[in-house]
């Protein structure tokens, strides 16, 4: 069976929906940075999107194309998770997606390396006949953090918040927005065929203890 991180990591990927503290170790991700409303048809998001998934499963299909990675395995390819803030703001204001800065990530196993990284960049350009130069190697060690499952839609999503500020306010903890951490989603739902309200997506928050 391929190696499954929502299943192997159900702590970081399948929190409950009630807020808790989690330490994160770091993880390397594809990613694709961009400003703007994600829900834009056709926009700079969704093309993103297109290019990550494209590196990913040239990544993922390494050893159909001949090209062999150290200690490669079996994997299902994680899902896609995006980290979001915007200019001169604590954390992220969602009514306003049209300033949205983001990058939008796929994680990465471990054993795939800069030069595997750049092989898979070239042989989707290649194949595809593409531009897939937007697409970056990134390690983010997140630290500690608060999470919880948010159920419904994506607007519906300040409420959640809202929990996780008022656990972190009994629990001696206070939210740790920086440059470097930031508003951190986890998108388990394929938006495309789940109706708003049944949307599962993991939210997380950088924290730090007083």
């Amino acid at each position: 069976m391929p190696f499954d991180y929502k299943k192997e990591y159900r702590e970081f990927y399948l929190p409950k929906a009630v807020p808790q503290l989690v330490s994160l170790p770091p993880m390397q991700y594809l990613a694709v940075r961009g400003k703007g409303d994600p829900n834009e048809e056709g926009g700079v998001y969704q093309q993103a999107i297109g290019l990550l998934y494209g590196v990913a499963y040239t990544l993922k299909m390494c050893r159909k194309a001949g090209y062999e990675i150290d200690g490669y395995f079996d994997y299902v390819v994680p899902p896609l998770e995006g980290f979001w803030y915007q200019e001169g703001a604590d954390g992220v204001d969602f009514a306003h997606k049209d300033t949205f800065c983001w990058i939008s990530v796929i994680r990465v196993p471990d054993f795939v390396t800069r030069a595997d990284f750049d092989w898979a960049v070239a042989e989707a350009t290649r194949k595809k006949k593409q531009d897939f130069s937007a697409v970056e190697f990134l390690t983010v060690d997140e630290g500690l953090c608060v999470q919880m499952m948010h159920l419904g839609a994506y607007d519906d999503e300040p409420a959640s918040v809202a929990r996780m500020d008022a656990f972190l306010a009994q629990n001696s903890c206070v939210n740790d927005f920086s440059a470097a951490r930031m508003h951190h989603e986890i998108y388990l739902s394929d938006p495309r065929k789940t109706p708003p309200e049944k949307r599962k997506t993991v939210l997380r928050h950088p924290v730090r203890k007083l």
